[in-house]
C-alpha cells in the first residue's frame, strides 16, 4: 500500500522566493532520508498564499523511521532553520493519503507522457 502525505502550506504571498528555495532544497533531502518526493508545487494563477508538497511512503512506519532520518540530516534541520528564520510558512497541514494502485503515477508508467499537458 502506499501512502503519500500530502502537506498544504499557507504561504506569505510575498515570500514566494523563499519557499521556491526551500522547496528545492527538500528534492535532495527527501529523497536522501527515505521518501519519494512526488514533488513541491507553488502558487502560478488564482490563490497566491497556498503550496503544496507531495512525499510517499509504503507505510506509516516507514514515515516514521523517515522522520527519524530527517530530524538528524544536518540539511533538512538548515532547511527547517530556513523556514523559521524567513517566516514564508503561515501555517502547514499534513493529510495521509492512501493511493489507489490502478491510478497511481499510471502516466508515468505507461510512458504516455503526450497527454499529459491536456489535463493540467
Amino acid at each position: 500500500m502506499t501512502l503519500t502525505c500530502f502537506i498544504r502550506y499557507q504561504l506569505d504571498p510575498f515570500k514566494l522566493e523563499a519557499f521556491r528555495h526551500y522547496a528545492e532544497k527538500w528534492a535532495d533531502i527527501i529523497p536522501a532520508c527515505g521518501g519519494r518526493l512526488l514533488g513541491y508545487f507553488l502558487p502560478h494563477e488564482g490563490t497566491n498564499c497556498e503550496g503544496w508538497g507531495l512525499v510517499s511512503f509504503d507505510s506509516l512506519a516507514d514515515y516514521e523511521a523517515y522522520r527519524q532520518r530527517l530530524m538528524q540530516n544536518s540539511e533538512a534541520r538548515a532547511n527547517f532553520t530556513f523556514a523559521q528564520k524567513e517566516r514564508f510558512i503561515l501555517q502547514e497541514y499534513r493529510t495521509f493519503l492512501q493511493a489507489e494502485p490502478q491510478s497511481y503515477l499510471k502516466l508515468l508508467a505507461t510512458g504516455e507522457h503526450s497527454h499529459a499537458g491536456r489535463y493540467l
